[in-house]
This record gives C-alpha cells, sequence and structure tokens, in this order.
C-alpha cells in the first residue's frame, strides 16, 4: 500500500456506507483522511474511531449539494495539510420508483445530490491538482449506470452521467495534467438502501436482492486498489459487484 501512505484524501458521504468503510480502509493504510457528510456527530465518532486506531483523520460537516460548502471543505483541507491528493465522491442517494408513481422531489434529490454534489467536488479540487502537476479523482458509481433495471430509470440516469463525467475528466485533464480520474461502480451492497425505498410498488420489483449482497468493505478494498497506483497509473474503469447479481 505505498501509494496510499500519506496521501491527503477528501471522502464525501463518510459518515456511512461505502464512505465510512472507505475511510477506515484509507487510514489503516497509512492515508490521512478528512471526512465529509451532513452528520457532524457520525463523523466525529468516526474520526475518533480512525484515531485510536492509529489513524491521522480530520472532518469537516458538509452538503455537497451546496457548492460554497464543498469550496469550503477542499480549502479546509488544504490549509490544515496543504494539499489534497485524492478526492472520493462518495455522497450518494439511491431512491427506486416506478415512473407512473413520478416521485419528483425524490429524482431532485438524487439530481442534486449524485450528480451535482460530484460536480461541485471536481470543480473545488481540479485547480489545486493541476497546480500540484498530479492527483486522483475517484467518483463512485453503480452497476445501474451501466445497466438499467426496471424502477431504476432517474438513478441510473445519474450514475450514468457519472460515467459521462468521469470519461470526459480522464480526456481532458490525465493526459494534460497528469490527474488520474477513476469510476468504481458497486452492485449490490448489504447496507440499508432498501430501507429508505418509499415507492411500494418498486419493492416488489426489487425482490430480495439483499440475498446476494457483498460487504461493504469488499468496496472499500476495491477503492483503496485504484487509489494505490503511481501517478503514472490509472486504473479508469472497474465494476465491483456480487458474484450472483444478475445485470
Amino acid at each position: 500500500m505505498q501509494y496510499i501512505k500519506d496521501k491527503v484524501i477528501i471522502i464525501t458521504g463518510a459518515s456511512s456506507g461505502i464512505g465510512e468503510a472507505t475511510a477506515l480502509y484509507l487510514a489503516k493504510n497509512g492515508a490521512t483522511v478528512v471526512l465529509a457528510a451532513r452528520n457532524e456527530g457520525k463523523l466525529r465518532s468516526l474520526t475518533e474511531r480512525i484515531k485510536n486506531e492509529g489513524g491521522k483523520a480530520l472532518y469537516k460537516a458538509t452538503d455537497v449539494t451546496v457548492n460554497a460548502e464543498v469550496q469550503s471543505l477542499v480549502n479546509f483541507a488544504i490549509d490544515h495539510l496543504g494539499r489534497v491528493d485524492t478526492l472520493i465522491n462518495c455522497a450518494g442517494y439511491m431512491l427506486f420508483s416506478m415512473w407512473d408513481n413520478a416521485h419528483v422531489a425524490e429524482w431532485e434529490k438524487m439530481i442534486d445530490l449524485n450528480i451535482k454534489g460530484t460536480l461541485y467536488g471536481i470543480a473545488a479540487v481540479l485547480p489545486h491538482m493541476k497546480k500540484q502537476g498530479q492527483g486522483q479523482i475517484v467518483n463512485v458509481g453503480s452497476i445501474a449506470g451501466h445497466a438499467v433495471g426496471e424502477g431504476h430509470g432517474v438513478y441510473s440516469a445519474t450514475k450514468y452521467a457519472m460515467r459521462a463525467i468521469t470519461e470526459s475528466l480522464r480526456k481532458e485533464v490525465s493526459v494534460k495534467h497528469n490527474i488520474q480520474a477513476v469510476l468504481v461502480s458497486p452492485g449490490v451492497i448489504a447496507t440499508n438502501w432498501q430501507s429508505t425505498v418509499t415507492d411500494r410498488d418498486v419493492k416488489a420489483v426489487l425482490g430480495d436482492l439483499n440475498k446476494v449482497a457483498i460487504d461493504v468493505e469488499y468496496v472499500a478494498e476495491t477503492i483503496g486498489f485504484v487509489v494505490n497506483k503511481p501517478a503514472n497509473v490509472m486504473i479508469n474503469d472497474v465494476i465491483v459487484a456480487p458474484t450472483a447479481q444478475e445485470w
């Protein structure tokens, strides 16, 4: 893990799920992690856990749907640590629903968090990474950004957007500025994601997906794998999913 050690890594959505597991994994392997999410209490607890286990961590409560807060997060990291080596855009909503039920408010939440939150993070770190002459931007997408299922329409649209964003980044900034642009797309993960689904019709479509779900730590390890690369090596697009998941 020589290329993780001593990196300064911002992780959004760090209070739970993939973000939390990734923070623990990277800190265990020597990175200094800057944790961001809206829930300050959970961030504080995670930061204390990392420090108690011998790791290095800071946190800043951040709503990534607000551009000014994301800019403030990046400035916070630079003010305290001098640089940002890696940004992991992990914050996201997964709210499945059927088109007929028109859950417009949920659509807007996913667009604001999954797309705009990712864009704001990129906008905030890119000038600093260009000045440094290197960096990594890791966008956490989804297998739903590779294949659309019933009830996944808007969620899949946001994750397809993340694929386009990452590929465009690769073409614009990787060659010119030595900045790695990475997309990690998880399949079904063992979190409480189904409990957030409010559409009763879509619950029948989703069925028992959780029966094949894999632990979130496997996604964290995959993110660690792409982060643990020298500046001249880029793993651009990775899917990590249950062997038994159909997609």
